[in-house]
Protein backbone atom coordinates (compact mmCIF):
# COMPACT_ATOMS: atom_id res chain seq x y z
CA UNK A 1 0.00 0.00 0.00
CA UNK A 2 1.07 3.41 -0.74
CA UNK A 3 -1.59 5.38 1.21
CA UNK A 4 -2.47 3.66 4.48
CA UNK A 5 -6.34 4.69 4.66
CA UNK A 6 -7.15 2.99 7.31
CA UNK A 7 -3.28 -6.40 -3.51
CA UNK A 8 2.09 -29.67 -18.11
CA UNK A 9 1.02 -33.33 -17.58
CA UNK A 10 -2.32 -34.29 -16.73
CA UNK A 11 -2.32 -34.92 -13.15
CA UNK A 12 -4.87 -36.37 -10.53
CA UNK A 13 -5.50 -34.26 -7.38
CA UNK A 14 -6.23 -35.98 -3.76
CA UNK A 15 -7.23 -33.39 -1.82
CA UNK A 16 -7.78 -32.76 1.87
CA UNK A 17 -9.68 -29.95 3.42
CA UNK A 18 -7.82 -28.58 6.71
CA UNK A 19 -10.87 -29.64 8.55
CA UNK A 20 -9.68 -32.96 8.35
CA UNK A 21 -12.16 -34.38 5.94
CA UNK A 22 -12.29 -37.72 3.75
CA UNK A 23 -9.96 -37.13 0.88
CA UNK A 24 -11.60 -36.58 -2.24
CA UNK A 25 -9.95 -37.75 -5.79
CA UNK A 26 -9.71 -35.65 -8.63
CA UNK A 27 -8.75 -35.82 -12.13
CA UNK A 28 -7.25 -32.60 -13.64
CA UNK A 29 -7.12 -33.09 -17.52
CA UNK A 30 -4.62 -29.88 -18.25
CA UNK A 31 -3.19 -31.63 -21.66
CA UNK A 32 -1.46 -28.52 -22.26
CA UNK A 33 2.35 -28.95 -22.73
CA UNK A 34 2.76 -25.13 -21.90
CA UNK A 35 4.87 -24.69 -19.06
CA UNK A 36 3.93 -21.99 -16.38
CA UNK A 37 6.62 -19.37 -16.80
CA UNK A 38 6.00 -17.01 -13.56
CA UNK A 39 8.08 -14.33 -15.27
CA UNK A 40 5.24 -14.00 -18.36
CA UNK A 41 2.23 -14.69 -15.88
CA UNK A 42 -0.87 -12.80 -16.18
CA UNK A 43 -1.75 -12.04 -12.51
CA UNK A 44 -5.20 -10.89 -11.66
CA UNK A 45 -4.96 -8.35 -8.84
CA UNK A 46 -8.73 -7.45 -6.71
CA UNK A 47 -9.50 -6.44 -3.52
CA UNK A 48 -11.48 -9.62 -1.48
CA UNK A 49 -14.11 -7.80 -0.04
CA UNK A 50 -14.83 -5.95 -3.96
CA UNK A 51 -14.90 -8.68 -6.10
CA UNK A 52 -17.63 -10.98 -5.38
CA UNK A 53 -20.29 -11.51 -2.45
CA UNK A 54 -20.49 -15.28 -2.46
CA UNK A 55 -21.75 -15.68 0.83
CA UNK A 56 -24.21 -13.03 2.25
CA UNK A 57 -24.20 -14.92 6.09
CA UNK A 58 -20.34 -13.58 6.77
CA UNK A 59 -21.21 -10.12 5.64
CA UNK A 60 -20.96 -8.07 9.27
CA UNK A 61 -19.13 -9.53 12.04
CA UNK A 62 -17.18 -8.25 15.17
CA UNK A 63 -20.22 -5.89 15.83
CA UNK A 64 -18.89 -3.60 12.70
CA UNK A 65 -22.09 -1.96 11.92
CA UNK A 66 -21.03 1.65 12.43
CA UNK A 67 -21.75 3.75 9.11
CA UNK A 68 -18.62 4.00 7.04
CA UNK A 69 -17.76 6.79 4.57
CA UNK A 70 -18.76 5.73 1.13
CA UNK A 71 -16.47 2.70 -0.20
CA UNK A 72 -14.90 2.66 2.88
CA UNK A 73 -16.78 -0.31 5.06
CA UNK A 74 -17.34 -3.76 4.12
CA UNK A 75 -19.08 -4.24 1.13
CA UNK A 76 -19.40 -8.21 1.54
CA UNK A 77 -17.03 -9.64 -1.03
CA UNK A 78 -15.46 -13.06 0.14
CA UNK A 79 -13.33 -16.02 -0.79
CA UNK A 80 -16.27 -17.82 -1.36
CA UNK A 81 -17.62 -15.28 -4.44
CA UNK A 82 -13.81 -15.73 -5.81
CA UNK A 83 -14.12 -19.29 -6.38
CA UNK A 84 -17.52 -18.98 -8.02
CA UNK A 85 -16.36 -16.89 -10.47
CA UNK A 86 -13.28 -19.79 -10.83
CA UNK A 87 -15.70 -22.14 -11.19
CA UNK A 88 -17.73 -20.35 -13.47
CA UNK A 89 -14.47 -20.01 -16.43
CA UNK A 90 -14.26 -15.83 -15.87
CA UNK A 91 -10.70 -16.03 -15.04
CA UNK A 92 -9.84 -19.00 -17.75
CA UNK A 93 -11.78 -16.93 -20.44
CA UNK A 94 -9.33 -14.02 -19.21
CA UNK A 95 -6.20 -15.98 -19.70
CA UNK A 96 -5.36 -15.29 -15.96
CA UNK A 97 -3.18 -18.16 -14.58
CA UNK A 98 -2.27 -16.23 -11.42
CA UNK A 99 -4.72 -14.54 -8.79
CA UNK A 100 -3.84 -12.57 -5.99
CA UNK A 101 -5.98 -11.49 -3.30
CA UNK A 102 -5.46 -8.37 -0.75
CA UNK A 103 -5.11 -9.94 2.62
CA UNK A 104 -7.40 -11.89 4.61
CA UNK A 105 -5.87 -12.24 8.25
CA UNK A 106 -8.05 -10.96 11.01
CA UNK A 107 -8.69 -6.97 10.87
CA UNK A 108 -9.12 -4.43 13.57
CA UNK A 109 -12.71 -4.89 14.75
CA UNK A 110 -13.12 -1.08 15.07
CA UNK A 111 -13.18 1.70 12.35
CA UNK A 112 -10.82 4.85 12.49
CA UNK A 113 -11.03 8.23 10.96
CA UNK A 114 -8.57 9.49 9.75
CA UNK A 115 -9.89 12.51 8.34
CA UNK A 116 -11.67 10.95 4.83
CA UNK A 117 -14.60 9.54 7.21
CA UNK A 118 -15.00 6.68 9.36
CA UNK A 119 -12.66 3.36 7.50
CA UNK A 120 -12.78 0.22 8.48
CA UNK A 121 -9.89 -2.74 7.72
CA UNK A 122 -12.23 -3.88 4.34
CA UNK A 123 -8.74 -3.73 2.50
CA UNK A 124 -7.14 -6.15 4.23
CA UNK A 125 -3.81 -4.19 5.68
CA UNK A 126 -4.88 -3.70 9.07
CA UNK A 127 -4.09 -6.95 10.63
CA UNK A 128 -5.44 -7.86 14.47
CA UNK A 129 -4.36 -11.83 14.30
CA UNK A 130 -2.14 -13.14 11.80
CA UNK A 131 -2.65 -16.72 12.41
CA UNK A 132 -6.61 -16.05 11.88
CA UNK A 133 -8.64 -15.34 8.58
CA UNK A 134 -11.49 -12.57 9.13
CA UNK A 135 -15.00 -13.57 9.14
CA UNK A 136 -15.79 -11.52 7.33
CA UNK A 137 -13.44 -12.59 4.33
CA UNK A 138 -13.99 -16.44 4.88
CA UNK A 139 -12.63 -19.71 6.35
CA UNK A 140 -9.74 -21.72 6.04
CA UNK A 141 -11.85 -24.60 4.51
CA UNK A 142 -12.90 -21.59 1.94
CA UNK A 143 -9.31 -20.82 1.35
CA UNK A 144 -8.20 -24.37 1.42
CA UNK A 145 -11.23 -25.07 -1.52
CA UNK A 146 -10.54 -21.87 -3.38
CA UNK A 147 -6.74 -23.13 -3.76
CA UNK A 148 -8.02 -26.22 -4.77
CA UNK A 149 -10.61 -24.77 -7.39
CA UNK A 150 -7.65 -22.57 -8.83
CA UNK A 151 -5.28 -25.36 -9.20
CA UNK A 152 -7.24 -27.31 -11.35
CA UNK A 153 -7.58 -24.81 -13.63
CA UNK A 154 -4.00 -24.20 -13.17
CA UNK A 155 -4.36 -20.96 -11.54
CA UNK A 156 -1.70 -19.87 -9.04
CA UNK A 157 -3.01 -18.05 -5.67
CA UNK A 158 -0.84 -15.44 -4.54
CA UNK A 159 -1.67 -13.79 -1.18
CA UNK A 160 -0.53 -10.63 0.67
CA UNK A 161 1.67 -10.50 3.06
CA UNK A 162 2.51 -7.72 5.77
CA UNK A 163 5.20 -7.52 8.15
CA UNK A 164 5.46 -3.69 8.84
CA UNK A 165 2.73 -2.94 10.68
CA UNK A 166 -0.69 -3.83 12.85
CA UNK A 167 -3.75 -2.04 11.92
CA UNK A 168 -4.49 1.62 13.76
CA UNK A 169 -5.37 1.52 17.87
CA UNK A 170 -9.01 1.48 18.44
CA UNK A 171 -11.23 1.43 21.81
CA UNK A 172 -11.29 -2.49 20.50
CA UNK A 173 -7.81 -2.85 19.37
CA UNK A 174 -5.16 -2.28 21.71
CA UNK A 175 -1.61 -1.22 21.13
CA UNK A 176 1.01 -4.02 20.85
CA UNK A 177 3.15 -3.99 23.06
CA UNK A 178 6.13 -1.47 22.82
CA UNK A 179 8.81 -3.92 22.30
CA UNK A 180 6.56 -5.35 19.82
CA UNK A 181 5.90 -1.94 17.92
CA UNK A 182 6.67 1.74 17.47
CA UNK A 183 4.35 4.30 17.77
CA UNK A 184 6.57 7.46 17.28
CA UNK A 185 8.13 9.69 14.62
CA UNK A 186 6.07 9.29 11.07
CA UNK A 187 8.42 8.58 8.27
CA UNK A 188 9.76 11.51 6.34
CA UNK A 189 11.60 9.01 3.42
CA UNK A 190 14.50 11.62 3.35
CA UNK A 191 17.16 8.55 4.53
CA UNK A 192 17.07 4.50 4.52
CA UNK A 193 16.94 5.25 8.60
CA UNK A 194 13.64 7.78 8.03
CA UNK A 195 11.92 5.64 5.83
CA UNK A 196 12.17 2.31 7.70
CA UNK A 197 12.32 2.72 11.29
CA UNK A 198 9.18 5.24 11.49
CA UNK A 199 5.55 5.01 10.88
CA UNK A 200 3.77 5.35 7.86
CA UNK A 201 0.99 7.49 9.12
CA UNK A 202 -0.33 8.26 12.39
CA UNK A 203 -1.42 5.36 14.76
CA UNK A 204 -0.24 2.53 12.27
CA UNK A 205 2.22 0.88 14.95
CA UNK A 206 4.79 -0.05 13.48
CA UNK A 207 6.33 -3.58 13.36
CA UNK A 208 10.17 -3.33 15.22
CA UNK A 209 11.14 -5.57 12.23
CA UNK A 210 14.54 -4.14 13.35
CA UNK A 211 14.39 -5.24 17.07
CA UNK A 212 17.29 -8.28 18.39
CA UNK A 213 15.74 -8.13 21.34
CA UNK A 214 13.07 -11.68 22.22
CA UNK A 215 9.54 -10.40 23.01
CA UNK A 216 6.65 -12.15 24.68
CA UNK A 217 3.37 -12.92 23.00
CA UNK A 218 1.03 -9.93 23.56
CA UNK A 219 -1.66 -10.36 26.24
CA UNK A 220 -4.42 -9.45 24.49
CA UNK A 221 -3.52 -12.54 21.92
CA UNK A 222 -3.52 -15.29 24.17
CA UNK A 223 -6.31 -14.51 25.92
CA UNK A 224 -7.78 -13.98 22.18
CA UNK A 225 -6.38 -18.02 21.27
CA UNK A 226 -7.30 -19.02 24.70
CA UNK A 227 -11.51 -17.44 24.20
CA UNK A 228 -11.29 -19.53 20.87
CA UNK A 229 -10.05 -22.57 22.35
CA UNK A 230 -6.66 -22.83 20.30
CA UNK A 231 -3.80 -21.29 22.83
CA UNK A 232 -2.04 -24.96 22.67
CA UNK A 233 -2.22 -25.49 19.59
CA UNK A 234 -0.47 -22.18 18.44
CA UNK A 235 2.07 -22.41 21.69
CA UNK A 236 2.75 -25.84 20.13
CA UNK A 237 3.13 -24.67 17.06
CA UNK A 238 5.67 -21.57 17.83
CA UNK A 239 7.73 -23.71 19.95
CA UNK A 240 8.41 -25.91 17.05
CA UNK A 241 9.26 -23.42 14.53
CA UNK A 242 11.66 -21.49 16.77
CA UNK A 243 13.10 -24.98 17.73
CA UNK A 244 14.11 -25.65 13.98
CA UNK A 245 14.75 -22.45 12.71
CA UNK A 246 17.32 -21.66 16.03
CA UNK A 247 15.43 -17.83 14.97
CA UNK A 248 15.49 -15.18 18.10
CA UNK A 249 12.10 -14.78 19.46
CA UNK A 250 11.89 -11.46 17.90
CA UNK A 251 8.93 -9.74 16.53
CA UNK A 252 9.60 -10.41 12.99
CA UNK A 253 10.43 -14.13 13.56
CA UNK A 254 6.75 -14.46 15.12
CA UNK A 255 5.02 -12.95 11.85
CA UNK A 256 7.33 -14.41 9.22
CA UNK A 257 6.20 -17.81 11.08
CA UNK A 258 2.57 -16.87 10.49
CA UNK A 259 2.76 -15.97 7.59
CA UNK A 260 4.67 -18.59 6.10
CA UNK A 261 1.69 -20.90 7.78
CA UNK A 262 -0.59 -20.52 4.99
CA UNK A 263 1.84 -21.97 2.50
CA UNK A 264 2.44 -24.96 4.95
CA UNK A 265 -1.48 -25.59 5.28
CA UNK A 266 -2.54 -24.42 1.66
CA UNK A 267 -0.20 -24.83 -0.87
CA UNK A 268 -0.25 -21.59 -2.22
CA UNK A 269 1.97 -20.45 -4.98
CA UNK A 270 3.48 -16.92 -3.80
CA UNK A 271 3.51 -13.96 -2.27
CA UNK A 272 2.90 -10.35 -2.48
CA UNK A 273 4.99 -8.33 0.03
CA UNK A 274 3.60 -5.14 1.49
CA UNK A 275 5.61 -2.14 2.31
CA UNK A 276 9.06 -3.62 1.29
CA UNK A 277 11.35 -0.71 1.56
CA UNK A 278 9.70 0.30 5.29
CA UNK A 279 11.66 -2.53 6.86
CA UNK A 280 15.18 -3.53 6.86
CA UNK A 281 16.00 -5.85 3.49
CA UNK A 282 17.23 -8.83 5.69
CA UNK A 283 13.41 -9.16 7.24
CA UNK A 284 12.61 -10.26 3.71
CA UNK A 285 15.90 -12.97 2.70
CA UNK A 286 14.27 -14.61 5.98
CA UNK A 287 11.30 -14.89 4.58
CA UNK A 288 11.65 -16.06 1.65
CA UNK A 289 14.21 -18.90 3.18
CA UNK A 290 10.95 -19.71 5.57
CA UNK A 291 8.44 -19.73 2.22
CA UNK A 292 11.17 -21.74 -0.21
CA UNK A 293 10.75 -24.22 3.06
CA UNK A 294 7.04 -24.50 3.79
CA UNK A 295 6.73 -24.91 -0.11
CA UNK A 296 8.90 -28.00 -0.35
CA UNK A 297 7.37 -29.20 2.84
CA UNK A 298 3.83 -28.80 1.51
CA UNK A 299 5.01 -30.50 -1.82
CA UNK A 300 6.46 -33.28 0.26
CA UNK A 301 3.11 -34.19 1.66
CA UNK A 302 1.02 -33.20 -1.11
CA UNK A 303 2.63 -34.83 -4.38
CA UNK A 304 -0.41 -35.33 -6.43
CA UNK A 305 -1.40 -31.75 -5.52
CA UNK A 306 1.88 -30.46 -6.84
CA UNK A 307 1.12 -28.28 -10.00
CA UNK A 308 4.86 -28.33 -11.40
CA UNK A 309 8.42 -27.25 -10.00
CA UNK A 310 8.45 -23.79 -10.43
CA UNK A 311 9.50 -22.88 -6.36
CA UNK A 312 7.79 -20.51 -4.44
CA UNK A 313 7.42 -17.06 -5.99
CA UNK A 314 7.88 -13.45 -4.04
CA UNK A 315 6.72 -10.30 -5.44
CA UNK A 316 8.09 -6.89 -3.46
CA UNK A 317 6.17 -3.33 -3.45
CA UNK A 318 8.34 -1.33 -2.68
CA UNK A 319 6.67 2.27 -3.52
CA UNK A 320 8.38 4.50 -6.74
CA UNK A 321 10.44 1.09 -7.71
CA UNK A 322 10.49 1.18 -11.64
CA UNK A 323 12.52 -1.09 -14.21
CA UNK A 324 14.67 1.72 -15.20
CA UNK A 325 16.17 1.75 -11.67
CA UNK A 326 17.71 -1.80 -12.56
CA UNK A 327 18.06 -4.01 -9.71
CA UNK A 328 18.56 -1.23 -7.21
CA UNK A 329 16.24 1.10 -5.45
CA UNK A 330 17.88 4.17 -4.13
CA UNK A 331 17.05 6.05 -0.72
CA UNK A 332 19.05 8.68 -1.21
CA UNK A 333 21.89 7.78 0.92
CA UNK A 334 21.81 4.03 0.45
CA UNK A 335 20.92 1.57 -2.40
CA UNK A 336 19.53 -1.80 -1.99
CA UNK A 337 18.98 -4.46 -3.88
CA UNK A 338 15.58 -6.27 -3.01
CA UNK A 339 16.29 -9.31 -6.03
CA UNK A 340 19.17 -10.45 -3.71
CA UNK A 341 17.24 -10.00 -0.40
CA UNK A 342 13.83 -12.61 -1.36
CA UNK A 343 12.30 -11.48 -4.20
CA UNK A 344 11.80 -12.66 -7.74
CA UNK A 345 9.93 -9.52 -9.13
CA UNK A 346 9.10 -6.38 -8.36
CA UNK A 347 6.01 -4.07 -8.94
CA UNK A 348 6.98 -1.71 -11.30
CA UNK A 349 5.50 1.59 -10.78
CA UNK A 350 7.19 3.08 -13.30
CA UNK A 351 5.01 1.14 -16.29
CA UNK A 352 1.73 3.53 -16.57
CA UNK A 353 3.85 6.31 -17.15
CA UNK A 354 6.03 4.53 -20.04
CA UNK A 355 2.84 3.31 -21.34
CA UNK A 356 1.78 6.77 -22.14
CA UNK A 357 4.82 8.26 -23.25
CA UNK A 358 5.49 5.59 -25.93
CA UNK A 359 4.35 3.72 -28.82
CA UNK A 360 3.88 0.16 -28.53
CA UNK A 361 7.96 0.02 -30.14
CA UNK A 362 9.45 2.48 -27.54
CA UNK A 363 7.84 0.39 -25.04
CA UNK A 364 8.27 -3.04 -25.88
CA UNK A 365 11.89 -2.79 -27.00
CA UNK A 366 12.38 -0.82 -23.63
CA UNK A 367 11.06 -3.58 -21.43
CA UNK A 368 12.59 -6.66 -23.44
CA UNK A 369 15.63 -5.09 -23.54
CA UNK A 370 16.03 -4.58 -19.68
CA UNK A 371 14.20 -7.82 -18.82
CA UNK A 372 16.88 -9.45 -21.16
CA UNK A 373 20.15 -7.76 -19.79
CA UNK A 374 19.89 -6.10 -16.26
CA UNK A 375 16.83 -7.95 -14.79
CA UNK A 376 17.80 -11.32 -16.15
CA UNK A 377 16.82 -14.16 -14.18
CA UNK A 378 14.47 -11.64 -12.31
CA UNK A 379 10.91 -9.48 -13.66
CA UNK A 380 8.56 -7.23 -12.67
CA UNK A 381 5.28 -6.79 -12.17
CA UNK A 382 3.63 -4.32 -14.93
CA UNK A 383 -0.13 -2.55 -13.95
CA UNK A 384 -2.05 0.51 -15.36
CA UNK A 385 -4.11 1.18 -12.59
CA UNK A 386 -4.27 0.10 -8.83
CA UNK A 387 -5.83 0.17 -5.41
CA UNK A 388 -3.69 3.00 -4.23
CA UNK A 389 -2.42 4.34 -7.40
CA UNK A 390 -4.33 8.37 -7.36
CA UNK A 391 -3.12 8.73 -10.63
CA UNK A 392 -3.61 5.37 -13.01
CA UNK A 393 -3.13 5.45 -17.15
CA UNK A 394 -6.72 5.62 -17.68
CA UNK A 395 -8.44 7.18 -15.09
CA UNK A 396 -11.62 8.06 -17.33
CA UNK A 397 -11.77 4.62 -18.92
CA UNK A 398 -11.58 6.34 -22.69
CA UNK A 399 -8.62 3.87 -23.45
CA UNK A 400 -9.66 1.06 -22.29
CA UNK A 401 -8.64 -1.25 -25.50
CA UNK A 402 -5.19 0.40 -25.78
CA UNK A 403 -4.55 -0.28 -22.26
CA UNK A 404 -5.25 -3.66 -22.60
CA UNK A 405 -3.21 -4.15 -25.89
CA UNK A 406 -0.03 -2.12 -24.11
CA UNK A 407 -0.43 -4.16 -20.66
CA UNK A 408 -1.16 -7.60 -21.79
CA UNK A 409 1.37 -7.75 -24.63
CA UNK A 410 4.44 -5.82 -22.92
CA UNK A 411 7.50 -7.77 -21.44
CA UNK A 412 7.42 -8.52 -17.94
CA UNK A 413 4.57 -9.70 -15.84
CA UNK A 414 1.17 -7.94 -16.15
CA UNK A 415 -1.44 -6.98 -13.42
CA UNK A 416 -4.84 -6.72 -14.22
CA UNK A 417 -6.67 -5.01 -11.70
CA UNK A 418 -10.05 -6.13 -11.24
CA UNK A 419 -12.58 -4.28 -13.32
CA UNK A 420 -9.72 -3.13 -15.60
CA UNK A 421 -10.68 -5.59 -18.46
CA UNK A 422 -13.99 -4.37 -18.04
CA UNK A 423 -13.95 -0.85 -17.68
CA UNK A 424 -15.39 -0.55 -14.23
CA UNK A 425 -15.17 2.92 -12.71
CA UNK A 426 -12.29 4.59 -11.05
CA UNK A 427 -13.69 7.92 -10.58
CA UNK A 428 -16.65 7.61 -8.00
CA UNK A 429 -18.65 10.42 -6.56
CA UNK A 430 -19.02 10.85 -2.88
CA UNK A 431 -15.48 8.89 -2.24
CA UNK A 432 -12.18 10.64 -0.39
CA UNK A 433 -9.36 9.83 -1.39
CA UNK A 434 -8.29 6.31 -2.88
CA UNK A 435 -11.72 4.86 -1.58
CA UNK A 436 -12.52 5.63 -5.49
CA UNK A 437 -10.10 2.86 -6.93
CA UNK A 438 -11.79 0.72 -4.58
CA UNK A 439 -15.52 0.02 -5.70
CA UNK A 440 -17.33 -3.26 -6.19
CA UNK A 441 -16.94 -5.09 -9.36
CA UNK A 442 -19.30 -4.35 -12.12
CA UNK A 443 -21.03 -7.35 -13.21
CA UNK A 444 -24.00 -6.07 -14.21
CA UNK A 445 -21.68 -3.91 -16.72
CA UNK A 446 -20.38 -7.35 -17.76
CA UNK A 447 -23.97 -8.71 -18.62
CA UNK A 448 -25.80 -6.12 -20.16
CA UNK A 449 -23.69 -3.40 -21.71
CA UNK A 450 -22.54 -3.83 -25.05
CA UNK A 451 -19.51 -1.39 -24.56
CA UNK A 452 -18.51 -3.62 -21.81
CA UNK A 453 -18.41 -6.61 -23.50
CA UNK A 454 -16.60 -5.26 -26.54
CA UNK A 455 -13.88 -3.94 -23.94
CA UNK A 456 -13.75 -7.61 -21.83
CA UNK A 457 -13.87 -9.83 -25.64
CA UNK A 458 -10.72 -7.99 -26.54
CA UNK A 459 -8.83 -8.52 -22.68
CA UNK A 460 -9.64 -12.00 -23.43
CA UNK A 461 -8.32 -12.75 -26.56
CA UNK A 462 -4.91 -10.90 -25.51
CA UNK A 463 -5.17 -12.53 -22.17
CA UNK A 464 -5.48 -16.17 -23.45
CA UNK A 465 -3.18 -15.78 -26.26
CA UNK A 466 -0.30 -14.14 -23.67
CA UNK A 467 -1.15 -17.43 -21.13
CA UNK A 468 -0.76 -19.71 -23.79
CA UNK A 469 2.42 -17.83 -24.93
CA UNK A 470 5.03 -17.66 -22.30
CA UNK A 471 7.04 -15.65 -24.97
CA UNK A 472 4.82 -12.79 -24.35
CA UNK A 473 6.39 -11.87 -21.52
CA UNK A 474 9.50 -13.50 -21.08
CA UNK A 475 10.54 -13.95 -24.39
CA UNK A 476 12.73 -11.87 -26.49
CA UNK A 477 11.08 -8.92 -28.43
CA UNK A 478 12.16 -8.14 -32.07
CA UNK A 479 10.45 -5.35 -34.19
CA UNK A 480 9.56 -7.05 -38.13
CA UNK A 481 8.03 -4.08 -39.49
CA UNK A 482 7.34 -0.61 -38.79
CA UNK A 483 4.93 -0.03 -42.07
CA UNK A 484 2.40 -2.25 -40.79
CA UNK A 485 3.76 -2.56 -36.61
CA UNK A 486 4.86 -6.30 -36.99
CA UNK A 487 6.61 -8.18 -33.91
CA UNK A 488 7.76 -11.39 -33.08
CA UNK A 489 8.40 -13.12 -29.58
CA UNK A 490 10.47 -15.73 -28.82
CA UNK A 491 11.11 -17.61 -25.86
CA UNK A 492 12.87 -21.21 -24.87
CA UNK A 493 13.38 -23.34 -22.27
CA UNK A 494 14.93 -26.82 -21.87
CA UNK A 495 13.22 -28.50 -24.82
CA UNK A 496 10.00 -25.76 -24.80
CA UNK A 497 10.29 -23.48 -27.77
CA UNK A 498 7.80 -20.42 -28.28
CA UNK A 499 7.22 -18.29 -31.19
CA UNK A 500 4.74 -16.02 -32.43
CA UNK A 501 4.36 -13.05 -34.29
CA UNK A 502 1.84 -10.11 -33.62
CA UNK A 503 0.44 -6.93 -36.05
CA UNK A 504 -0.87 -4.07 -34.33
CA UNK A 505 -2.65 -0.64 -35.65
CA UNK A 506 -3.05 -2.80 -38.88
CA UNK A 507 -5.81 -1.53 -41.34
CA UNK A 508 -8.92 -3.25 -41.46
CA UNK A 509 -10.01 -5.85 -44.16
CA UNK A 510 -7.13 -7.42 -46.48
CA UNK A 511 -3.57 -7.24 -44.73
CA UNK A 512 -0.55 -8.89 -45.16
CA UNK A 513 1.90 -10.11 -42.91
CA UNK A 514 5.42 -10.88 -42.62
CA UNK A 515 6.31 -13.88 -41.12
CA UNK A 516 9.29 -15.27 -42.34
CA UNK A 517 11.57 -14.30 -39.85
CA UNK A 518 9.62 -17.30 -37.31
CA UNK A 519 7.30 -19.22 -39.90
CA UNK A 520 8.88 -21.09 -42.87
CA UNK A 521 6.83 -21.67 -46.10
CA UNK A 522 4.00 -23.67 -45.76
CA UNK A 523 3.48 -23.65 -42.12
CA UNK A 524 -0.34 -23.52 -40.94
CA UNK A 525 -0.51 -20.87 -38.53
CA UNK A 526 -3.59 -19.33 -36.58
CA UNK A 527 -4.63 -15.81 -35.79
CA UNK A 528 -6.13 -15.81 -32.89
CA UNK A 529 -7.96 -12.87 -32.32
CA UNK A 530 -10.13 -13.49 -35.46
CA UNK A 531 -10.29 -17.13 -34.95
CA UNK A 532 -8.99 -17.89 -38.29
CA UNK A 533 -6.08 -20.42 -39.89
CA UNK A 534 -3.65 -19.59 -42.69
CA UNK A 535 -0.83 -20.79 -44.66
CA UNK A 536 2.39 -19.36 -44.71
CA UNK A 537 3.50 -18.34 -48.87
CA UNK A 538 6.17 -16.85 -50.40
CA UNK A 539 6.99 -15.36 -46.43
CA UNK A 540 3.97 -14.22 -45.83
CA UNK A 541 -0.01 -14.33 -44.43
CA UNK A 542 -2.73 -12.77 -46.28
CA UNK A 543 -5.41 -12.18 -43.43
CA UNK A 544 -8.93 -10.90 -44.33
CA UNK A 545 -10.74 -9.70 -40.96
CA UNK A 546 -12.24 -6.72 -39.64
CA UNK A 547 -9.83 -6.22 -36.88
CA UNK A 548 -6.53 -4.30 -36.74
CA UNK A 549 -4.76 -6.92 -34.42
CA UNK A 550 -3.17 -10.06 -35.57
CA UNK A 551 -2.31 -12.60 -33.04
CA UNK A 552 -0.12 -15.65 -35.02
CA UNK A 553 0.92 -18.88 -33.54
CA UNK A 554 1.69 -21.95 -35.01
CA UNK A 555 -1.01 -24.81 -35.32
Amino acid sequence: MKKYTFLFLPLVFLITSCSGSKSVSMNNENTSKTPFVWEGANVYFLLTDRFYNGNTDNDINFNRTKTPAKLRGFEGGDIIGITKKIESGYFEKLGINAIWLTPIVEQIHDGVDEGTGLTFGFHGYWAKDWTALDPNFGTKEDLAKLVQKAHEKGIRIILDGVINHTGPVTAEDPVWPSDWVRTGVVCDYKSFENTTMCTLVDNLPDIRTESTQEVQLPPFLIEKWKKEGRYEKEIASLDEFFKRTNYPRTPKYYIIKWLTDYIAEFGIDGYRADTVKHTNEDVWADFKKECDYAFENWKKHHPLQVLDQNPFYTIAEVYGYGISGGQDYDFGDRKVNYFQNGFNSMINFEFKWNAAQNNYEGLFSKYSNALNNDLKGYSVLNYMSSHDDGQPFDANRTKTLEAGTKLLLSPGMSQVYYGDESGRSLVVEGTNGDATLRSNMNWDDILNNQETKKTLLHWQKLGQFRKNHPAIGAGIHQQISSEFYVFSRTFSKGTFEDKVIIGLDLPKGKKEIPVNAIFENGTKVRDTYSAQNIEVIDGKVTIDSDFDVVLLERT
